[in-house]
């Protein structure tokens, strides 16, 4: 029984360890999203830029819009995904931590049924204990 809860012991540390690197790594996820969402901000504003340039020097104004769109477009798909990644790892997280929630319930109930089977092993040797001692008074009086 000892062995199991150092088991449970064990585990729940591994579950803790692996929630706490998960939410280690989303934590980066995050970070690396904002600098890249800053990144694709300040580029695209460079673009909008560039196209004011370009529409003042030619009459390509037309080509430019387009392409500018475009990146724009590329750039929201690409942060949807890394945002629908996001709420995944979020998803996984809650599900590891309903697993901690259950594997600490389960050995709460673990130790509270070893330590009632250790009162009751305990009650039964304090009575074969006495029934020890009369035995000897007993046998000690007869010899």
């Amino acid at each position: 029984v000892a062995m199991e809860t150092v088991s449970l012991e064990h585990q729940i540390q591994s579950v803790q360890r692996h929630i706490a690197f998960l939410k280690k790594e989303q934590m980066e996820l995050l970070h690396d999203l904002h600098l890249e969402i800053l990144r694709l901000q300040k580029h695209c504003s460079e673009l909008t830029h560039d196209l004011e340039l370009k529409e003042l020097e030619a009459q390509q104004q037309d080509v430019l819009d387009r392409e500018l769109e475009e990146k724009c477009r590329a750039m929201e798909a690409q942060l949807q995904e890394k945002e629908k990644d996001n709420l995944e790892l979020r998803k996984e997280l809650q599900h590891k931590e309903t697993l901690v929630a259950a594997l600490r319930s389960s050995l709460r109930n673990k130790e509270r049924r070893f330590l009632e089977e250790l009162k009751r092993r305990s009650h039964r040797v304090t009575i074969l204990d006495t029934e020890l001692q009369k035995q000897t008074e007993a046998a000690a009086y007869l010899s």
